[in-house]
């Protein structure tokens, strides 16, 4: 005789059916959540919420929080599920205010972590870390990207610079010239970029495309289902990191990069030279707070420190080589945009005598609106996130949002909300003329994020992007070709905003060059 009948099958049945029904009940316990609160959500499956496709790969990160958006028609907030936990999507570019800079102190956190213990690259570096060490840091790596910092490190810049300049002429793009994937040598020229500024070394990416620190930095952001599921795992599961331990950076890659800046970091210090780059900025970093004892979480030595340096890496060359290759893309298939452009270019030189300087890269009013329109279609980080570190009171409700409740803004939902920019599949750099500007709300653009926790490296990677379009445009001529995608396709995998398979651009050496 079985436990529960007659037979040891029924029984097995009875069982599982129990365990399936418990199951469900559990993980639909929270399915109510926001419409008792009187806010309109997604209707969520039983055990992932609204988040399938993006667990099959078939939409990244960014492109689900945009979708949400999209389904919240006028709604000011929106509410939504991963898995069985109730998130918050806030659509209001007013409410956006409220979150990153008027109500601060209530979100002071990202909702995104690594593992504390097991991942120190991703849960200290200084995008994801929490306070007070988070508060502590940042002040310290601000003076390093100050414009007179940058200024200062222009001539550095001007070597990458050339450097491309070499490696485009070694293509022989006259007559005709030749079909080139854009996004891998853009890569190449912002990851010697940064190589150069931040950390003084020569890295040859341009001359070598698999010198070691383009190897690594493409392991980093490639796209695939392991690294895809990694940075989900760390935006949208956190709590789930301490048990499948994603890294943020990759294993492989943290682990070449601990190796080099430490050496970096060693070296610089037995030499006693001073570059005031980021090496010198992490050294007093060191020198000053690795002992002090209110900082609990944060070491400042070791893997806390060298995620700093890391962070810096990545982030400051594929954002700017992203931006650079989408604005080229967006040149090609717009002639009129990129005709208009080369005369601002060409008229600046002729000042300059053919001189590619500082005030003249940052005096050029249409370049800005073209990298402030490619950055509206493809913002880099396509969305922010933060965390309720007490009961907040949403401004002019009765809405009380929980502590603990993850917050989603959509930049990408944003820009693309015909409200504040119509038509917003066209590409129309003079969407950010002054006059244009003024008339929409100031936090529906955001490529950059906005209040205390605005990218560090904001003036750095938009000189990076000036400077490789000038360079590129002064004296070359780019057009769509058989393998250009129009409209470009985004990866579904991408860890930020990449495009499917590269920009493949036709490139030729124009006959006026300055």
């Amino acid at each position: 005789m079985a436990l529960l009948s007659l037979y040891w099958s029924l029984d097995g049945i009875l069982i599982l059916s129990t365990l399936m029904v418990a199951a469900y009940l559990y993980m639909t316990r929270k399915f109510n959540h926001w419409p008792k609160r009187g806010i309109t959500q997604l209707a969520p499956t039983p055990f992932v919420g609204n988040f399938m496709d993006c667990l099959l790969s078939r939409k990244s990160g960014s492109l689900f929080v945009k979708d949400v958006y999209d389904c919240g028609e006028s709604f000011p907030l929106l509410g939504f599920y991963v898995f069985d936990k109730p998130y918050l999507l806030v659509r209001d570019p007013e409410l956006v205010k409220y979150v990153l800079v008027k109500d601060f102190d209530y979100f002071p956190d990202k909702y995104a972590t690594a593992d504390e213990k097991d991942d120190r690259f991703g849960y200290a570096n200084v995008v994801l870390m929490k306070n007070p060490g988070w508060k502590s840091l940042r002040p310290k790596l601000t003076p390093a990207f100050t414009p007179g910092k940058l200024k200062k490190m222009f001539d550095i810049m001007l070597v990458a610079a050339d450097d491309l300049g070499k490696h485009l002429d070694s293509l022989h793009l006259e007559g005709d010239g030749k079909v080139v994937e854009f996004k891998d040598i853009c890569a190449n020229f912002t990851t010697d970029m940064i190589g150069g500024t931040a950390f003084g070394l020569k890295l040859g990416s341009l001359e070598n495309p698999k010198a070691p620190f383009r190897e690594y930095g493409r392991k980093i952001f490639h796209s695939s289902f392991h690294r895809n599921m990694e940075s989900l795992i760390i935006s949208f599961s956190p709590q789930l990191a301490k048990y499948l331990k994603p890294k943020f950076f990759g294993e492989k890659a943290t682990n070449f990069l601990r190796s080099v800046f430490w050496d970096v970091i060693e070296q610089r210090v037995a030499c006693g030279q001073k570059r005031n780059d980021l090496i010198d900025v992490l050294i007093e970093i060191r020198k000053t707070y690795k002992s002090d004892e209110n900082l609990k979480d944060y070491n400042f030595d070791g893997d806390d420190l060298l995620a700093q340096a890391a962070i810096l890496f990545a982030a400051g060359f594929e954002t700017s080589s992203t931006t650079m290759s989408f604005t080229l893309h967006e040149l090609a298939v717009n002639p009129d945009v990129q005709k208009m452009l080369r005369a601002e270019i060409q008229d600046a030189l002729e000042k300059t005598d053919g001189k590619i300087t500082y005030d003249m890269i940052t005096t050029l009013p249409y370049l800005d609106m073209v990298l402030f329109e490619t950055l509206r279609k493809y913002p880099s980080v396509p969305n922010l996130n933060r965390v309720t570190l007490a009961d907040y009171k949403v401004p002019n409700s009765d809405l009380v949002i929980e502590k603990g409740t993850p917050i989603f803004i959509s930049i990408m939902g944003l820009h693309y909300d015909s409200r504040y920019f119509p038509n917003p599949e066209k590409y129309d750099p003079l969407r950010f003329t002054e006059e244009a500007k003024s008339t929409r709300p100031n936090f529906a653009y955001l490529p950059f994020g906005a209040g205390p926790r605005i990218c560090l490296g904001m003036r750095l990677g938009l000189m990076q992007s000036k400077l490789g379009v000038v360079q590129i445009l002064k004296d070359y001529e780019i057009s769509p070709c058989e393998k250009t995608k129009i409209p470009i396709i985004l990866d579904p995998k991408g860890i930020i905003t990449t495009a499917l398979g590269g920009v493949h651009l036709n490139i030729r050496k124009t006959t006026a060059a300055v």
